[in-house]
Formats: C-alpha cells, structure tokens, sequence
C-alpha cells in the first residue's frame, strides 16, 4: 500500500487485541471509524478509546460489544448508553494528564485516527480544532491513519505535524462537525450577568460551551483587555476578538495570543480561526496545566456542575452512581484561577432542573463523584445570586447557598442538612 488510500484500506492495520485513540471532538475522523465498524465480524476485543466525539460512533453498538469496546476519557451522548450495556468503561482522568497516560506507556496504543488539513507546500499538515492529547498519541502509537479534510482549518501552535509521521491517508472533503449558537433564555441571562459582574478588566477567561458562558460573553462588550486560556471556546468569543475586547495584552502566559486544546462551534468559528495567528492550539498538558494557569492575573474560570451540595462540593460527572460526562480539566482550571493573582473559581448552573428538581442540594446523591471539592470552589452562581464560599465555614457555606436556591426549595435545604449534620 502507499501512503493515500481508502479508508477501507486504511483500518485493516488495525487487528484483534490492538487499542485505537480516536481523535477527539469536532474533528472525529469519522469516516475511518465507519470504516473500522464495518470490519466488525473480522475482530474481536479492539478496544476504541478517545474523549468527546461529535458525530456517530458505530463502533458503540451493543451488538458489536465481542469486536469493541469503547473506553471513554469523557464520555459523549454517542458513547453513553455503552456503560450500562457493558460494552463501554469509563477511565478518570484529568485532561492535563491525559497525554501522560500514553508517554509513561500506562495505556500502550497500536493505532491512532486522527483529522487533519491537508498537506502544506512544505508537507505539513494541522491537527486543526483539536489537539488535546491526540500528539501524545501519535508519538506513541506504532501506527497512524490521517482523515485528509480540505475543509479542516489549519490552526497555530502544537498541532503542525509532517506528512512524514503519518503512516497512512485516506482523502475526504466533508463539513466539520459544528454547533451553532442556542438562544439565551431569560434564567441563563441573569446568570451570566452575575458571571460578567465578578469580570475585571486585565482578566484572563476559561469557559465552556453552551448558552451560559455565551450569556456572560455578550456582558463584556464594554470590558477592556480581556484574555483567553481556555481548554476550549466557541463562536461567543469571535465578536470580542474582533473588536478588541478579548487582546490577550496582559496574559502571564502566551501573551498576545488566545489559548485553547479544543473548539466546537459553527462554520463561522472554524473559518475565523484558520490561518488565524492569534489564535493557538496547544496540547491540553500546556493548557490544561495548573501551574501554566496561575500565571494568568485575574484568571476567571468559568464551569458547570450536575449539582453542588450546600458546603460546596461539586458534582459535575455523573447523576448519582450513574457517569454522564467526566472529570475533564474543570479541577486543572478551578484550582490554577484559585492561585492566580486577582483570580476567581466559579462554577455557575441553575437552580433547578428541567423537572424541577433542586440542583442545590443538602448532600449530594449516593455515589455521585466529587469533581471539585469544597476546599477549591470559590463562588457558585445560580439565577438567584453569587454565593462566596472563599473563607467561609461549613454553616457560614450553607447560608450562601440557601439563598441561591430556588425559593420552593430553600426550607427543605437548609432543614435537611442541619438535621442530618445534628443528628436529628
């Protein structure tokens, strides 16, 4: 075989037994994994590991679970329903560690499927919108299979990779996996209001996707020099970029430029960052790397959670013993805004679900996972207020936290966890 073949072709490297990374998010390589899912009845035991991925993963199927099983590093709704139907795992990991797993030979790859621009003039291609920890992969598997995606930004930074350390390629021109941005509803505005209160000027931001950190962004048109270290971003940064709000003037670390391991957003955003110097894609052991974080002044990290308890403990992977998603890297970013000079940990979510159930809670549900602990959140935010915890005592935390409870629930809060804690 040469190097350009079809993606049939392709996977037939990949044999019983052996362990494939995928990479992850928005790049998918998509058309090697239907290519893989196909050679089902060929295989037995290949294990499919990766983070998020957008699209469909075939391989996921409970029918194929003698072929694959996928070991999730954070689990997507494609992949989910793989946990309980025993054809799936789940691996805790921060993400500013995850690269590790694979260069201290922890987790031994055989092949690796990765997305990339096409070749330069000079035979370098980009790992475009996402490059997590797909380098430490590649460096480490003994074979690597490149999706070739005219329609892949190319990007700056870590992901540059030389046509020679790809095995094989298999040429594809096909969309990028996009999300567009979703209305702000009236409860998410508050709650990025009360975000963007607690934003300086000269500040450094994390944040993820959705309608909340998007609802915080469209509060900072008046803020001025603004910086981005982020684990990942979406297209509510690209007006602040444009118009100079967001200039990364005053960054302890890669300063004059934004900073990001992974991007999901609409066609809009993958234009505006190819061949978009101001923008750098670094692995998420540079990103996600606490001492790195700290460096910022005024670091504000910005995350979500399942559901807090009323000391501030903060679930933010799973519903009680069941796994909905993963660590991630909000503990990596919650505790470097913690150090940062001027810095703030926030963890902002609404005060109730869509069942109307309270996610302020007394304790949190049997077996639910502890993602960040009460010793590093320093403010939640719910659509009725800020509550500082930073310096409080457990009972001085639970009066903050009642407050930002949903009315309806509030009583039953506070009777409940003083009860229990007294032995009522």
């Amino acid at each position: 075989m040469g190097k350009y073949v079809t993606a049939e072709e392709a996977v037939k490297v990949v044999q019983s037994n052996d362990r494939v990374y995928v990479q992850a998010a928005a790049a998918c390589p998509t058309i090697l994994t239907e290519a893989l899912s196909e050679r089902a009845s060929e295989l037995k035991n290949v294990e499919v590991c990766h983070l998020h991925t957008e699209g469909p993963a075939p391989y996921a199927n409970p029918k194929f679970s003698e072929s694959f099983h996928v070991n999730s590093f954070f689990i997507g709704k494609n992949v989910r329903h793989t946990l309980a139907a025993g054809n799936g795992s789940y691996t805790p990991v921060f993400l500013s560690e995850l690269p590790y797993l694979f260069r201290k030979k922890v987790l031994l790859l055989d092949v690796v499927f990765i997305h990339v621009s096409p070749p330069d003039s000079h035979g370098y291609c980009s790992l475009g919108v996402s490059v997590e920890a797909t380098l430490a992969a590649i460096e480490n598997a003994k074979t690597v299979i490149a999706q070739v995606n005219p329609q892949m930004p190319r990007t700056f930074g870590d992901g540059i990779l030389h046509i020679s350390e790809i095995d094989y390629l298999v040429d594809v021109n096909l969309p990028i996996f996009g999300h567009e941005m979703d209305a702000i509803s009236p409860l998410e505005d508050k709650i990025g209001t009360y975000i963007a209160s607690l934003i300086e000027d000269k500040s450094t931001l994390q944040m993820g996707i959705g309608s909340i950190p998007n609802a915080a962004l469209t509060k900072l048109t008046n803020h001025k020099n603004l910086g981005l270290h982020t684990e990942m971003f979406s297209d509510g940064v690209i007006d602040l970029i444009k118009n100079g709000v967001i200039n990364c003037n005053y960054k302890g670390t890669s300063r004059g430029r934004a900073l990001a391991t992974f991007l999901i957003g609409s066609k809009r955003l993958y234009d505006f960052v190819n061949d978009n110097p101001f923008i750098e894609m670094k692995e998420s052991s540079i990103v996600n790397d606490t001492a790195r974080i700290r460096k910022n002044p005024k670091m504000v990290a910005i995350n979500s959670a399942i559901e807090v308890d009323i000391t501030g403990q903060v679930c933010a992977d799973s519903i009680g013993c069941q796994m909905y998603s993963g660590v991630g890297g909000q503990m990596d970013f919650i505790r470097g805004a913690s150090l940062s000079p001027g810095g703030k940990a926030i963890i902002a979510l609404p005060s109730i679900t869509s069942r109307g159930e309270s996610r302020i809670v007394p304790f949190l549900k049997k077996g639910a996972g502890v993602v960040s602990t009460r010793a590093h959140v320093q403010y939640i935010i719910t659509e009725y207020g800020i509550a500082d915890l930073y310096g409080k005592t457990l009972k001085q935390r639970a009066v903050e936290m009642v407050k930002i409870a949903h009315p309806n629930h509030q009583e039953w809060i506070e009777k409940e966890y003083f009860n229990l804690v007294n032995g009522n």
